[in-house]
Formats: structure tokens, C-alpha cells, sequence
């Protein structure tokens, strides 16, 4: 055996931490990943950094907070500084390569990386330019363009084909290593569940839409929204897209067809590893960048702190021939920064600067933590001020500058759906989480700060005018491959 075991780090997008079958989903199947937890630890308590691709990407890259870097939103891509978990592994000689999707700028900055293989930038290295435009009055409206992709069911996209390709390359790429002396560490960047909510047929058939779970928190039923989120849920064509509430079922059965099929593909590269004779001497840890709404409070996407959105699926499976045996679960709260001090911690790697994570190994060996906090925040599309979570032990606080919090109390309300801000009863539980998050940082001088690097982002090119043209009016373009 290495004295070192591989690792094989695989990120998908945009899958909610509750659609797992391992997580006690109703309805959804995940046998791969039920594999996977089954003979690691599962993070029942994992949360994004920022809720949206780019700024969660870049966090998890260098393992600090967005307001630290300043990669605010999907036009500010990680460009390879500061440095993060993948030079740290360069330094030390470890072979550190990726595949399929990363969301920096462009395949030609050091980002870490000895090899990047079809990899998956920002559009054009710019990205969503007329995202940046947030105030209410001056934001883009892309009233013709539905959120969620203009076609929903089954059938095949380009993010379909590409996640094939992805699956494909990781197999073959892990056939070839099967002789190497010397630990690797491998990304594997998969888009599905990502919309378009397009999905193969034979995974969108496990969902009939009768069996699908019944609505929740719909404003038809009388859920009465955070006006915040209001104003970002108009910034795009999402509840109002959908021709019929059959249409918008068809919607949710695709988004859980595509989870299974990037469940699929886990077991495919899971399948290679073994019969590369890797399988024992490689650790796998499986989670995503952010959640999807998937219709809660008639939101779609992601872009709130709500647990569909912000909390994200956390599985570490250590290589067998370490012979050690995890906990099945650890209740800790955590977060996509404590996946890279874990990558860093794996491979011995130092890397200069304070970081906010902590390697998982050494979190899942503890007793749950109930005191440690993790944070979110998000400065990108629709939002016309700064949102900011706070997460620790039952609570969690949600911030918005300018408008009135939210507390939640997930032990009593795992759905989110009494705010307890005002509630007097919890004032000095509010207070405490107030100051622990301004401890992190001030939510007036960020939101000030993500305003102005965005105006300047904006005057780079030219004015509003000229940045409003600018990006993929929703997902992506993957690569050709």
C-alpha cells in the first residue's frame, strides 16, 4: 500500500443535500451514493459557501470566504489567486489534475492544476456580466428566458452528453494510473442535477409524477415570502415559467432523474477505480457546490440560505486499507472550505494564510460539534443587497442588509417556517448569532464593498449598457467534447 492513499474528489452542481435516498429521501434513488456513505461518514449538516456556482467554486478552491477573495459573483471567476488546496499539493509534488466542470476563468491561469482536462469555464472568461447589475432599478430583466431551460422532460442535453464524457474520461483516466507509484489526488467536476431540467430517459422513468412528494410552502397555499426574496425570485423567469402545474411536476421528476443519473456516473467511476485495482487505496469524497430550491416557496434554483439551496451533500468514504472504521454520520455543522483543509490535510500540504475550515478527518473523529458555526453569504444575481447565514447548533440566522432577519430553529422547524427574529422569547439567542456573524464580518461595509467591485467590473466594460449583453442569459455552455 502508499503510504499515502489517493484521493478522488468529485463535486456535482446543484444537488440539494436532502435528495438522497441515504438522507432518507421519499422518493429519490442514489444506490451509488448510499454505497459510498455506507462505508464513510456522512456530513448531515453541509453547507455551501456562497450559493451560486462561480463564488462557491472559488471559495472551495482557496478555502476562504467570498468576502475575503472577492469573487462575488458568476463574472468574478477564480483566476488563480489567492492560492488554494491545488498549488498547496503542486508544492508538496503530488499529481493534482481535474476533469469536467470547474467554473474559473479559463483553462490558462494557474489555478492548481497540472493537467485540466475538458474543463468547464465561465463563458468566454467573462461569465454572467449582466448578473453584476443588482440595484432594483437598473437590474436585467431576461423576461425570455426561463430559468429552469426552455425544454423539460426527458431526452438528453448538452450537459447530459457532456457529464458522459466527463464519466468516460475519469474511467480511462483511472484505468492509466493503475501503475503509479506515487499517490494522485483527481477532481471530478460533474454539472447534473443542473438544469436544464432535461434528463435521460430511463432516470426520468423512476419518477412517475403521481408517486412525487406533495408541494410545500407553495404562496397558493398562503406561504407568505421574505419580501427579499421576493425581489430575487423577479429577477428571472422561474415559479412564472411553467405552462401548468403538470409541466412544473415534469420539472421536479427530471431534477430527480438527474440526480440519479449523476448518482450513475459515481457508480461508473466507482466501477473503474476497482477494476483499476485502485479501489482500496483511494479515499472518495462526494458533495456539490450548492442546493436547488426545486419549487419551495414557488423559488427555482438556488440563490437563498434556505436548506434547499444552501446546504449541500457531504460524504467522506476513507480507502479501505486504512482500514479504519467511520461513524455513519456526523452532525457537525460544516462546509465546502472544510473539503479543502481536508485535500490539504491528506496530502500533508501546507499552504500560508488563516483559513476558516477544518480538516473533516478531524471532525468526524470528534464528538458533534453544536458550537461550531458556519457561514454563507451571496452578493450575485437578483440579490438588490447582501444576504448573510449564520448556522450553529439548532439556529440558523439569515441576514439581509436593509431588510428585517430571519432565525429558525431547525430542531422544531426543518422546513423554515417560523421565523423567530421577532419573537421575544428569542431575542438573546438573536442577539448572539447577530454578533457571532459580525464577528466574521460586517454586513453593511461587504455589501458596500461587493457594490463597488461590481460597479467597477461593470465600467470595465463599457458601462451598463454594454454589460447587460454580456454572459449566458442562464446555464453554461459546456465545452465541446
Amino acid at each position: 500500500m502508499k503510504s499515502t492513499p489517493n484521493l478522488l474528489v468529485i463535486l456535482s452542481d446543484q444537488h440539494q443535500a436532502r435528495a438522497m435516498s441515504c438522507a432518507d429521501h421519499p422518493v429519490v434513488k442514489t444506490p451509488h451514493l448510499d454505497e459510498l456513505a455506507k462505508r464513510g461518514t456522512r456530513f448531515t449538516n453541509a453547507y455551501t459557501p456562497s450559493p451560486i456556482c462561480v463564488p462557491a467554486r472559488a471559495a472551495f478552491a482557496t478555502g476562504r470566504q467570498v468576502h475575503e477573495i472577492r469573487n462575488w459573483d458568476n463574472a468574478m471567476p477564480y483566476k488563480g489567486i489567492p492560492r488554494g488546496w491545488g498549488h498547496a499539493l503542486q508544492d508538496k509534488g503530488v499529481r493534482v489534475e481535474s476533469i469536467g466542470k470547474l467554473h474559473y476563468r479559463h483553462e490558462e491561469d494557474d489555478s492548481g492544476f497540472d493537467v485540466q482536462h475538458i474543463p468547464m469555464h465561465v463563458a468566454d472568461g467573462v461569465g454572467m456580466v449582466w448578473g453584476s447589475i443588482r440595484r432594483e432599478d437598473e437590474r436585467v430583466y431576461n423576461k425570455h428566458v426561463r430559468m429552469m431551460g426552455d425544454t423539460i422532460g426527458p431526452g438528453e442535453s448538452s450537459y447530459t452528453k457532456y457529464d458522459r464524457s466527463v464519466t468516460d474520461m475519469t474511467c480511462d483516466w483511472l484505468s492509466k494510473t493503475q501503475d503509479s507509484a506515487a499517490p494522485w489526488c483527481l477532481y471530478v467536476g460533474l454539472v447534473a442535477p443542473h438544469h436544464p431540467l432535461i434528463s435521460p430517459q430511463e432516470f426520468y422513468d423512476l419518477y412517475p409524477l403521481d408517486k412525487l412528494p406533495p408541494d410545500k410552502l407553495r404562496l397558493k397555499d398562503g406561504y407568505v415570502r421574505h419580501p427579499w426574496q421576493d425581489k430575487v425570485a423577479d429577477a428571472m423567469v422561474g415559479e412564472d415559467g411553467w405552462k401548468d402545474e403538470e409541466e412544473r411536476r415534469v420539472a421536479i421528476a427530471s431534477y430527480y432523474g438527474l440526480t440519479s443519473y449523476m448518482d450513475h456516473n459515481v457508480g461508473r467511476i466507482v466501477a473503474a477505480l476497482k477494476e483499476s485495482g485502485q479501489f482500496d487505496n483511494t479515499t472518495i469524497i462526494y458533495s456539490s457546490d450548492h442546493g436547488e430550491n426545486l419549487g419551495v416557496r414557488d423559488l427555482w434554483g438556488k440563490m437563498n440560505m434556505y436548506e434547499e439551496s444552501a446546504a449541500i451533500p457531504l460524504i467522506v468514504a476513507p480507502a479501505p486499507d486504512l482500514g479504519v472504521a467511520p461513524r455513519p454520520t456526523c452532525a457537525t455543522t460544516t462546509s465546502l472550505l472544510d473539503i479543502s483543509e481536508t485535500i490539504i490535510d491528506h496530502f500533508d500540504a501546507p499552504l500560508a494564510g488563516e483559513r476558516p475550515g477544518k480538516s473533516l478527518y478531524d471532525i468526524a473523529e470528534a464528538e458533534d460539534d453544536t458550537d461550531r458555526a458556519v457561514f454563507s453569504e451571496y452578493h450575485a444575481i437578483g440579490a438588490v443587497s447582501g444576504e448573510f447565514m449564520l448556522r450553529k447548533g439548532d439556529l440558523k440566522l439569515i441576514e439581509y442588509v436593509g431588510f428585517e432577519p430571519e432565525l429558525f430553529n431547525l430542531a422544531e422547524d426543518p422546513e423554515e417556517v417560523t421565523n423567530q427574529a421577532q419573537n421575544l422569547a428569542y431575542a438573546d439567542d438573536l442577539a448572539r448569532m447577530q454578533a457571532e456573524l459580525r464577528a466574521i464580518c460586517d454586513p453593511d461595509t461587504v455589501n458596500t464593498e461587493a457594490f463597488e467591485d461590481q460597479d467597477a467590473l461593470i465600467a470595465a466594460y463599457g458601462g451598463k449598457e454594454a454589460a447587460s449583453k454580456l454572459g449566458a442569459p442562464s446555464a453554461t455552455p459546456p465545452p465541446a467534447t
